[in-house]
């Protein structure tokens, strides 16, 4: 592993680092990184998403690190986890508007200075960030949009994420996805898919860009028919899935995925330019089996896998 980047941040070490990730402290070459995001400010119906970084990664060690679905193995793959961003912690819904968004601010300051000069695409340096709320999606993307102009966004939600600003919050998790498109020049694409809730004006949006998926099978094909050497990334908001599968999320939606349609996501990607993604929005108090827990930290595993590319299979 060829260092790349010596950690200028002061990054909190989590309680128990991702199962099979290795134990350096740096920003490497030919390596994915995890990085924690654990904030829920802007969440507008249940907190408790910022705990999510750390109780993925508590059970990761409970759950093989082999996927019998993409027959392939961490314990084979280079991946590190450099913990959660520096973040004030007693955010919460007592918080006055201007310590919210100080909070989410100083957060994306912190992974800026940490990825800063960090050449990701010259290097093949993945990162995985961990959430936390959907807001938490926009210093990870911001930074891939800049590296890579061709980048295509899959977006994997219950909620369309398209308003211009919630609640008082620019930059809210029900806004992330226009803030991102902000961002986007005439190459970037955008695919979602499982969105089931949104505003008239938020459908409209989509059906006048022509970015929503109605069918599991045509959003499939709307990844297979990617070319090779485009760069992919996916930000999975976990209320994708149907909360009888995953009811541990903020803002439950019925009438979601399952497991497998991630893994029939993820049997693609494996073969594609898969570059970096976000898996954001578990709330586990609210799940009180820790079955959503155990859940994510399996989308986590599948994801890691997919980074690495077919060569692990």
């Amino acid at each position: 592993m060829n260092m790349v980047k010596e950690i200028n941040v002061g990054l909190i070490s989590p309680p128990t680092p991702f199962e099979g990730a290795k134990d350096k402290r740096g920003i490497f070459q030919n390596t994915s990184h995890i990085i924690g995001f654990e904030f829920d400010g802007t969440a507008c119906f249940r907190k408790g998403t910022k705990a999510g970084p750390n109780a993925l990664r508590a059970v990761s060690d409970g759950i093989e690190s082999y996927s019998p679905y993409l027959d392939a193995d961490l314990e084979d793959i280079s991946f590190v986890d450099l913990g959660n961003l520096p973040i004030d912690l007693s955010i919460n819904e007592q918080s006055c508007q201007a310590d919210i968004e100080n909070a989410y601010s100083n957060a994306n300051d912190a992974f800026n200075t940490l990825f800063e000069n960090v050449a990701l695409k010259e290097n093949n340096i993945r990162i995985v960030t961990l959430g936390g709320e959907h807001s938490i999606s926009y210093a990870p993307i911001k930074k891939y949009l800049s590296e890579y102009p061709d980048l295509v966004i899959l977006h994997l939600d219950a909620h369309a994420d398209l308003r211009d600003g919630y609640l008082g919050y620019h930059y809210s998790h029900a806004a992330i996805i226009r803030r991102i498109t902000d961002h986007f020049g005439k190459d970037n694409k955008l695919i979602q898919y499982g969105i089931r809730s949104g505003t008239r004006e938020e459908y409209q949006w989509m059906k006048a860009h022509q970015t929503l998926k109605k069918s599991r099978a045509e959003f499939l094909a709307s990844v297979e028919a990617i070319a090779q050497d485009t760069p992919v990334y996916l930000t999975l908001d976990l209320d994708y899935f149907d909360p009888s599968f995953f009811p541990g999320t903020g803002t439950p939606e019925p009438g979601g995925e399952d497991f497998h349609s991630l893994i029939s996501l993820c049997k693609i990607l494996r073969s594609k330019y898969f570059v970096g993604c976000d898996v954001v929005e578990l709330a586990p108090k609210i799940d009180s089996t820790g079955n959503s827990d155990v859940f994510a930290a399996k989308v986590v595993r599948e994801l890691l896998l997919c980074l690495a590319g077919p060569s692990t299979a």
